[in-house]
């Protein structure tokens, strides 16, 4: 895929670590320059360093909006435009649900998940316009589709940044602004060590653990990786999706396409539980009376 973005200018959030990470090597891959934006100040400067002339370091917190639009404005000044925005910067945040709700631990998830996102494609705009249009793309969670996914403040705020994305390419399609948002499932990257408070280093442990253990969560038997959404988000950036916008892509190794039973023969489903018949004779009796 080299060259797929050649002369594109891109700001990535969340850049110094996970997908972000994955993202902009990929991207730099393919050709563009990247404004990387990140709160980890010595990984962002050491992303800069590995691609000198191509990558540029800001410093970012997305729950400070102020600091979207210095990043973005640096794309400008450093590169000579903005074609890509990637809103991927996040974390699990509040872990409360409905009977322990706090005011401030939601305002701060959705500050950091939703508002970020609504930030950084206002932003984005003006810039956007003046190349003549470009591709805006924002990290939601399958969490945004059902329940048992995640805690209740980041699956709202996930499931507000799908329908943001829709009302937002209705809009924005007029200037020739693609929006769209990409739906990952279980990755294995150092947010799942902000469940438990872990430091940087606890967060990466974590992260092998998950890799090692989410392949038996999903169709594919395989553990998701950040590449594999830095790879969705490179087709969501490029000319090759020109007619794309509005949508959803799900990259979760078919996580959601139904309950575990609909692709685990050994699980037991609700044929099984009604008919007091375990899995397996199930399927015999399927193998007698073929259809």
């Amino acid at each position: 895929m080299s060259g797929l973005l050649a002369n594109k200018i891109a700001v990535i959030t969340g850049a110094a670590s996970g997908i972000g990470l994955a993202t902009v090597e990929l991207f730099v891959e393919s050709g563009a320059r990247i404004v990387a934006a990140d709160l980890q100040v010595a990984a962002g400067h050491a992303l800069e360093g590995r691609f000198p002339g191509k990558v540029v370091f800001a410093e970012c917190d997305v729950a400070q909006p102020e600091t979207i639009k210095r990043a973005i404005d640096r794309a400008a000044a450093a590169f000579g435009g903005l074609d890509i925005l990637f809103s991927n910067a996040g974390a699990i945040g509040s872990l409360a649900g409905v009977a322990d709700w706090n005011q401030a631990a939601w305002d701060a998830t959705h500050a950091l998940l939703l508002r970020s996102v609504v930030a950084g494609a206002s932003y984005a705009v003006p810039h956007m316009k003046a190349r003549g249009g470009g591709s805006i793309i924002n990290t939601s969670s399958v969490s945004a589709l059902q329940a048992g996914y995640a805690p209740l403040a980041y699956s709202v705020a996930k499931a507000g940044v799908l329908h943001f994305t829709r009302l937002a390419a209705a809009e924005l399609s007029a200037h020739r602004i693609r929006i769209n948002a990409l739906v990952p499932g279980f990755i294995a990257t150092d947010i799942f060590g902000g469940i438990f408070g872990l430091d940087q280093a606890g967060a990466r442990q974590m992260a092998q653990q998950v890799a090692q253990r989410s392949g038996t969560t999903n169709p594919m038997g395989r553990s998701g990786q950040p590449r594999d959404i830095a790879e969705a988000a490179l087709f969501l950036a490029s000319d090759a999706a020109g007619f794309v916008t509005g949508t959803a892509l799900t990259v979760d190794g078919g996580l959601t396409i139904g309950p575990r039973h609909s692709w685990d023969l050994k699980t037991p489903g609700p044929l099984s539980d009604v008919m007091g018949l375990p899995p397996e004779q199930i399927r015999a009796m399927r193998k007698v009376r073929p259809i």
